[in-house]
């Protein structure tokens, strides 16, 4: 197998500077009871709000531990040609039978048993498969040895009350096969010093097509030391009541299966890695509903996330579901780069903003320290607490294609930098706030945005003219419910008009049609654009097309009944806010 070059590590960290108008910091929050303080306001946006409906509106992530596979998936990416089953072999099989363990010394291997405890050794020996059987409520088994080595779980139930269930301690790669039409268990206790139920101290590797549950009491659920690699067909549930769900140092790489992951603990992790995670494949499914907390060692306020990670993330296929509901929780949390580049991405927070010690954590569907970008795939994220994100970087936005849409509380799309949008179809809506709002320069250069805002004085598209910045329009398909950036640069010709809440209206441009429901609640004023001087109708009826943002709009398709809109000229030199429907006053 050709061996595939390393993705670059890349990390940033740039601090959010907020301010508060508040006298008492305070007065909007409430005791959670764990030693901090949750928003019980709004906090976020103007005066106004806005709600809409169907499917984006009201999608939830649950647990799925059916085992069929989404087809979307890229070719795998294994840190080192080592890594693959299939480059290895593994021909000398040493059993172990958990229910009935036997002290024995058998190729070159030294397996020892102390009550329901079994350590194995096989030293120097290479091509070793261990397969592990039985059931005990009161053991574990200890892998040592100096060559990699293969473990089959073959109906394997292993429970320790006082540490790990399964303890790798090699250092050396270790495939774990989870063998055809099995199912496994493995769970610590809650009186040990463990980092997992399932520890490796080097590689792991996870193969094969049955199933495994792992629950971590202690700490988390499965730690390694090294990377770990899940491949298709794998079906493994994590839970974890007092940690993160996975737990990886140097990289987690998602190749295929199915994984789902359940953390209760305050603060969190899902998934978590101090280095690279890469989703190629499979279907994995998160849920996070631990409250946040305050770090004394970092001095800073943490939530969950469904996806921590330290360095970057890149999604190159498969399907992510993410929850979080507790206070500061978030779906994705990055510390460096978010590439999306194909698969489809689902995320879903309804947490509040969780504050103490003069310190917050604000809920956010997905967030990024580095820059986000966003090519293939899609991307759902709703975001229901107060002052919750839907996609916000500290640095730089830029989406070329794909189908991104966001629901948010606060700003729908954020980036501190610049915003660029060349491509795809986007849906920005802030319940109580901005729909895109780019705190440097925002360029839409072509693609099919809808952008829609709370009111007075947010709108649709926002960029930073406080700070000097502009909204640059000068390609795509544009819809603006709340209208543009005050000051706007506007190379494209764009037009407003009032509008009407729930009502189905057509934009075509040439021979494009892109249809849209409104908003039952929003930015008074609407300003569309397009490629040449498009026409608008508004109650009309669609047959056929391509739906998206899970049936808010439609691309293409037969357009009949409704009636003509009349359109005016617009030149970028107002904002817009307040309710649906009528011209803002400062539209002359």
């Amino acid at each position: 197998m050709k061996k595939i070059m390393y993705y670059a590590m890349l990390a940033a960290s740039i601090a959010m500077m907020t301010g508060c108008s508040a006298e008492d910091p305070f007065e909007e929050y409430v005791n959670n009871g764990n030693n901090g303080w949750i928003n019980n306001g709004s906090m976020g946006g103007g005066n106004g709000s806005s709600a809409t409906t169907g499917e984006l509106a009201t999608f939830d992530v649950t647990i799925d531990k059916t085992s069929a596979e989404p087809t979307d998936a890229t070719t795998a990416y294994f840190p080192d040609e080592e890594d693959a089953l299939e480059n290895n072999e593994f021909t000398t099989e040493v059993s172990i039978d958990m229910s009935n363990p036997v002290t024995k010394t058998e190729n070159g291997v030294e397996v020892t048993v102390n009550g329901g405890h079994v350590t194995a050794n096989h030293g120097a020996e290479k091509k070793i498969c261990y397969v592990v059987s039985g059931t005990t409520a009161n053991g574990s088994l200890t892998i040592l040895g100096e060559k990699k080595y293969a473990l089959k779980l073959s109906g394997a139930s292993i429970t320790n009350p006082d540490s790990a269930a399964l303890n790798l301690l090699s250092g050396k790669r270790a495939f774990i096969i989870l063998a055809d039409g099995t199912t496994n268990t493995l769970a610590d206790g809650t009186g040990g010093s463990q980092k997992g139920a399932l520890y490796c101290k080097g590689k792991l590797l996870f193969n094969g097509s049955g199933a495994l549950s792992v629950t971590g009491n202690t700490n988390n659920g499965i730690h390694s030391a090294d990377y770990i690699v899940f491949s298709k067909g794998n079906n493994i549930y994590v839970k974890s009541t007092a940690n993160h769900g996975i737990k990886a140092n140097d990289g987690i790489y998602i190749n295929g299966g199915i994984l789902n992951v359940e953390v209760s603990a305050t603060a969190a992790k899902g998934i978590n890695c101090e280095s690279n995670i890469i989703v190629n494949g499979g279907r994995t499914t998160v849920l996070t509903t631990g409250n946040g907390m305050y770090d004394s060692e970092d001095k800073e306020a943490k939530g969950t996330a469904g996806i921590k990670a330290d360095s970057t993330l890149m999604v190159n296929g498969g399907e992510l579901w993410l929850k979080s509901t507790g206070s500061g929780g978030k779906g994705i949390n990055v510390d460096g780069e978010a590439r999306f580049c194909g698969g489809s991405v689902y995320v879903v927070t309804t947490g509040s903003q969780y504050r103490s010690n003069n310190d917050t954590s604000s809920p956010k569907g997905i967030k990024a320290d580095g820059n986000i970008s966003i090519s293939v795939g899609r991307l759902w994220v709703r975001t229901s607490g107060t002052n919750g994100e839907g996609i916000e970087t500290k640095k730089e936005l830029s989406i070329t294609g794909g189908e991104v849409a966001s629901y948010a509380y606060d700003d729908a799309i954020n980036s501190k930098s610049t915003m660029t949008i060349s491509g795809g179809y986007i849906y920005a809506h802030g319940q109580h706030n901005d729909g895109l709002d780019a705190n440097g320069n925002c360029y839409i250069k072509g693609g099919t945005v809808y952008a829609i805002c709370s009111g007075t004085p947010e709108v649709a598209i926002d960029a930073n003219t406080e700070g000097g910045y502009k909204l640059y329009l000068t390609g795509g398909t544009v819809v603006a419910v709340g209208g543009l950036e005050n000051g706007s640069q506007l190379t494209q010709s764009c037009y407003q008009s009032s509008w009407s809440a729930n009502t189905w209206y057509a934009l075509t441009v040439g021979s494009d049609t892109f249809s849209f429901q409104t908003p039952s609640s929003g930015g008074s004023g609407m300003v569309v654009s397009g490629a040449s001087q498009p026409t608008l109708q508004s109650g009309v009826s669609i047959s056929g097309g391509t739906s998206c943002f899970g049936g808010l709009a439609i691309s293409g398709g037969t357009v009949s009944g409704g009636s003509s809109v009349s359109l005016s000229s617009y030149t970028g030199d107002s904002g817009m806010g307040g309710g649906p429907g009528g011209i803002p006053g400062g539209w002359h």
